[in-house]
């Protein structure tokens, strides 16, 4: 009889098991698998699920056939439980399974963590750059060309060099099942190796300041033939994507870090000449900062279409269509003013004080004016002015 309780424990555990590990394994917990990292972390999952569920399954039918069989009965309401004295072995056994069991298992999620830090042969480094809020990537195996989203040929090891050029941020792309924070002033170093075509997001997972949640990328995982073509139409010498680092950030796989942005231009014996150059320097200045607000400090490349600045977000307005008809509307006109700029202006600093038709309010942030300074707005009203079709 003593040992009935115990029989009865065993199978409940055994039919609660079989029926709760295939529910756990069928559950879709993470996305698609697009990376060979992934799939060891998803198999380490299905490891610890399966070791875990029958302990869980274990407890409960414990907890449960104690709180039935040494409940209180009728009249002993005043009465104390029997004296009971620890068993020994038990408690040896059940502190010692429970070691080797966790000790297995760290073994185990060990050797996941060193395969997937591995170096590989062959493999393609990629610099990431982050800025409040945007993602730069570069390719120095091929001129540190630069490009504002991100390509990788399938099957492929990509090495990825992570930088911030301000706060914490992070670099995730949730199919690669892969995270690693930047850290200003330090390189940081992921690995991974696709294998699934696609478009992916990547995504900032530290909260890095307003913008935060429009910190995204698009990842584009392809045939090697297709990046290697594509590759080769990107412009060697472009500017960076998220603008010309400042002094304090130029470090050493930052494009832009080396150029000479910030050189003087020797006197020249034309006055004219000098006039010229500098009214082109000038201008030339105001549209990379309103590119580099347009892609980084504003986010605003996360949420609308802009042919000139690369930008392909569909959450609000396209500009390339929309800007210009919008602004010469009358009802806007006669709200956010008569000229391009100032309808520009308005619509950033007092978004919701006229909204597009097929719009509605909460989809742009009301804080710039906040977020970004004075000079910024008026680089970033400079350049969707110029480039507006």
């Amino acid at each position: 009889m003593r040992k009935r309780p115990v029989l009865q424990l065993v199978v409940a555990v055994v039919i609660g098991s079989a029926i709760l590990i295939p529910l756990a394994l069928i559950v879709p917990w993470f996305p698609a698998k697009a990376s060979t990292q992934a799939s060891h972390i998803h198999t380490l999952y299905d490891v610890l699920l399966i070791a875990t569920v029958p302990i869980f399954v274990l407890v409960v039918s414990i907890v449960l056939y104690s709180v039935w069989s040494f409940r209180m009965r009728p009249g002993e309401e005043k009465k104390d439980g029997p004296p009971i004295h620890g068993n020994t072995r038990l408690e040896v056994v059940w502190t010692a399974l429970p070691a080797v069991l966790i000790i297995g298992l760290c073994t185990y999620a060990y050797t996941v963590l060193r395969s997937n830090e591995a170096n590989k042969a062959g493999a393609l480094t990629v610099n990431v750059t982050e800025r409040q809020f945007a993602f730069e990537f570069s390719y120095p195996d091929v001129g540190n060309k630069v490009s504002p989203v991100l390509y990788l040929p399938k099957g492929r090891p990509v090495v990825f060099k992570l930088r911030s050029l301000d706060v914490v941020h992070s670099f995730f792309v949730p199919e690669f099942s892969e995270k690693l924070d930047a850290v200003p002033g330090i390189t940081t170093t992921l690995r991974v190796t696709p294998t699934r075509l696609g478009n992916y997001p990547a995504e900032c997972t530290e909260l890095c300041g307003a913008g935060h949640s429009l910190m995204r990328a698009s990842v584009y995982v392809v045939q090697p033939a297709v990046f290697q073509h594509w590759l080769a139409t990107l412009k060697a010498g472009a500017p960076p994507p998220i603008g010309q680092p400042g002094p304090n950030d130029a470090q050493p796989g930052v494009p832009g870090s080396s150029s000479g942005a910030g050189a003087t231009t020797p006197s020249s014996s034309s006055s004219s000449g000098a006039t010229t150059s500098s009214s082109t320097s000038a201008a030339s200045g105001a549209a990379s900062a309103g590119k580099a607000v347009f892609l980084g400090a504003s986010g605003c490349s996360g949420c609308h279409t802009l042919a000139a600045a690369g930008a392909t977000g569909t959450v609000g307005p396209n500009l390339d269509v929309r800007l210009r008809t919008d602004c010469a509307s009358a009802a806007s006109k006669k709200i956010r003013g008569a000229t391009l700029s100032q309808c520009i202006h308005t619509a950033i600093v007092h978004p919701y004080a006229f909204i597009p038709s097929g719009f509605t309010k909460g989809v742009m942030p009301s804080t710039f004016s906040q977020t970004l300074s004075g000079a910024q707005i008026q680089s970033l009203v400079s350049y969707l002015g110029s480039v507006a079709k």
